[in-house]
């Protein structure tokens, strides 16, 4: 691995006066030692990176950096200015600056070397090094941590600099004698050796997770040093993403989210005490956003309890696996990243196909296309329109699929090859069967692909050339010549079986998806069968047989929630005064569809919630089947009932689960109840425990 910085790229007498200037000045050394190709193109993207947001920090700093496909290894050029120059810092124009290059496809060592970096500009010690400095090749050793800086450390040894290598992802802990070590009064240590520290997780990240994400994390955690409480922070920056185990999550009293890219996995941090900022303010003003966080939590100021759906709304690559999953485990996920990006593609161009139904009748599906016959006034003109756009949705269904699947599995470099693949499956009539292989294959060829070492020169163009170019070959010529045939026969003799079931064999394929639809409640399971049930209703003509199929999931996914809804209308002694409140809600989720309303209820009785979901699913699948209901729309709940063959009788199989799961919930409930009556107590609010008629029990009951 080359040098980051060598005496060729230091100018201590940078002559510019304005950061373009600047930054051209510096790019121009790097031009000249071959670590970029494109001046004019490299300092596109740099002044692209500056438009997002300044890079000027408080200190006389002022750091431009980006990702370039010209770069063709990580690279730093440094200048100081007698000048200054204008970075846009709250305190004024630098005169360290510092031209950070990263290729588009840098490796982790190296980001890992600059985020290093990043961290200890926050220091005092080695800016001041930086500027009283003389000579090119002392900053240059200065920067990469080959020579001390000439300071001394608190405790009176020198400070030297250290390497710039992988750093924790936090301090250590705050024990209490630490914080006796400290100069404070004698009161002020007893109180620090008897009591429990404040503890605060935080999350860092920038747009290009190179300088931003580690200084603000830096600075965080000397203000909690200063501020004697322990903070631990996870960055989430471009030298990787590791997450802060649960346990530590859930030991924290506050969070401080300071970044300016959605932070992955949010959801993990709900129901805590929160500070929500852009990542200078983690810079700038670390101890103001502690004393924030610290204030919100005394007054007892919490963000909302995470949603159900905020899991699908991570970033795939983070549900794509954990160090020792299994392969089980990991493909699951990775069919489920696929799944979750078809699904808002098929709500939409569903719904859009199902108002076009309504609007002009099933046979607007035989119109003329809409660019070349469209008339404001005409009713069958929109709903042509309508038909036309939501077909259009639907052409992108394979491809996502296999396309996200891909991107699981090997991130974006997975992306060009799965949607190829998964065009292809369409093309050859191989349907949702074909996007699966379609997606796996490609996450595979790319996995492999990346395994290979590759000279430096050459890893810029990998991501962006040379893995897409590979790959794309591979599952194209796999797709089209080895295995596609053989997955577009498969799909079709499976679809000649649906259209073939009839009588005991339907009813029974109801009872089995409707089981699924409730069994995990939008998990795993839940999005296979509607998967599947989707997959049949997207064709250009469903059968009779798949809407059929598509009715009795969606009606067996709308019984959980409703259930719970009646049964705490019904018997709300049975429920605590939160499940009474989400029952409320869940009269609307049910109704349009959304089988995560029942969540809130199956995580705090499971052995008794699922089950009864699941029995009354069951009986909704089967007799949906039973009254040979159809529906054309992949979504809408009651709302798109007239688009629903035998509404009426689909209404009652509705109704019929519903009650059957809210009967059963109530019974297993009761029994609990009397089997334990001695666990009845006074509620807070008034009411009985669920021991005894409602609210919370002084001695949980086991499940």
């Amino acid at each position: 691995m080359s040098e980051l910085i060598t005496a060729d790229l230091v100018d201590l007498d940078l002559a510019a006066d304005t950061k373009e200037a600047a930054a051209r000045s510096l790019a121009e050394r790097m031009v000249a030692a071959g670590r970029v190709t494109d001046l004019d193109g490299f300092l596109a993207d740099v002044a692209a990176r500056e438009a997002q947001m300044p890079t000027g920090l408080d200190g006389g700093i002022g750091i431009p950096h980006c990702r370039s496909e010209h770069v063709t290894e990580p690279t730093l050029a440094f200048g100081r200015s007698a000048a200054r120059i204008d970075f846009g810092a709250p305190d004024g124009p630098a005169d360290l600056v510092f031209l950070i290059a990263a290729p588009a496809g840098a490796d982790s060592d190296h980001l890992t070397i600059l985020s290093g970096l990043a961290r200890r500009l926050m220091s005092a010690e080695f800016t001041g090094a930086l500027r009283s400095a003389d000579d090119p090749r002392r900053v240059a050793a200065l920067i990469r941590g080959d020579q001390p800086e000439p300071s001394a450390a608190a405790d009176g040894t020198e400070a030297g600099a250290e390497p710039l290598a992988p750093e924790p992802l936090a301090p250590e802990p705050l024990a209490p004698e630490s914080a006796a070590a400290e100069p404070a009064e004698a009161a002020d240590v007893a109180e620090a050796a008897t009591s429990v520290p404040f503890r605060i997780v935080a999350v860092t990240s920038c747009p290009t997770g190179i300088a931003h994400t580690y200084m603000a994390a830096e600075s965080l955690e000397n203000a909690a040093r200063e501020a004697r409480v322990e903070l631990v922070v996870e960055t989430q920056g471009s030298a990787g993403f590791d997450k802060l185990p649960p346990a530590t999550i859930a030991a924290a009293d506050a969070v401080i989210f300071a970044h300016d890219v959605e932070v992955r996995e949010k959801a993990r941090f709900a129901g805590k005490p929160t500070v929500d900022v852009g990542v200078k303010a983690g810079i700038n003003r670390p101890a103001e956003l502690i004393a924030e966080v610290r204030q919100k939590a005394a007054r007892g100021e919490i963000s909302a309890p995470a949603a159900a759906a905020d899991a699908d709304r991570s970033a795939p690559m983070d549900r794509a696996g954990e160090p020792g999953d299994r392969f089980g485990t990991r493909l699951r996920k990775w069919l489920m990243t696929g799944v979750s990006y078809m699904v808002p593609f098929v709500a939409a161009g569903g719904l859009l196909i199902a108002l076009a139904f309504a609007i002009g009748g099933y046979e607007i599906a035989s119109a003329k296309s809409v660019a070349d016959h469209f008339i404001w006034t005409e009713k069958d003109s929109w709903a042509a329109l309508l038909f036309q756009i939501g077909v259009a949705a639907f052409t992108f269904l394979v491809p996502v699929l296999a396309g996200f699947i891909a991107y699981g599995m090997a991130d974006r470099p997975g992306l060009v090859p799965g949607f190829v693949g998964g065009y292809i499956a369409t093309t050859i009539k191989a349907g949702f069967l074909g996007g699966l292989v379609a997606g796996l294959i490609a996450g595979a060829i790319v996995m492999g692909i990346q395994r290979f070492k590759v000279p430096a020169s050459l890893r810029g163009i990998m991501p962006v050339v040379v893995i897409p170019l590979i790959s794309s070959a591979i599952v194209g010529f796999l797709m089209f010549v080895v295995i596609g045939k053989p997955i577009a026969s498969a799909q079709e003799a499976m679809t000649d079986w649906l259209n073939g079931l009839s009588g005991t064999n339907a009813i029974m394929l109801g009872v089995l998806l409707g089981l699924m639809m409730c069994f995990d409640l939008g998990g795993p399971v839940n999005k296979v069968a509607y998967a599947f049930a989707t997959g049949g209703i997207t064709v250009a003509n469903p059968s009779d047989g798949s809407l059929k199929i598509m009715a009795a999931v969606m009606a067996a996914g709308m019984v959980p929630p409703l259930a719970m809804a009646l049964a705490t209308t019904v018997r709300g002694r049975l429920f605590t005064k939160t499940e009474r409140e989400n029952g409320k809600a869940a009269w609307v989720l049910g109704a349009s569809f959304i089988s995560e309303g029942a969540i809130p209820f199956a995580a705090a009785d499971p052995l008794r919630v699922i089950p009864s979901s699941m029995v009354g699913g069951a009986v909704t699948g089967a007799l949906s089947m039973t009254f040979d209901c159809t529906l054309r729309a992949p979504h809408g709940g009651i709302f798109v009932v007239p688009l629903i063959g035998q509404p009426f009788l689909y209404l009652l199989a509705i109704v019929a689960g519903t009650a059957v799961s809210a009967g059963l919930v109530i019974f297993l409930k009761g029994m609990r109840k009397a089997a334990r009556p001695e666990t009845a107590a006074p509620a807070a609010d008034g009411e009985t425990a669920p021991g005894g008629a409602g609210g919370e029990a002084k001695v949980p009951a086991t499940v």
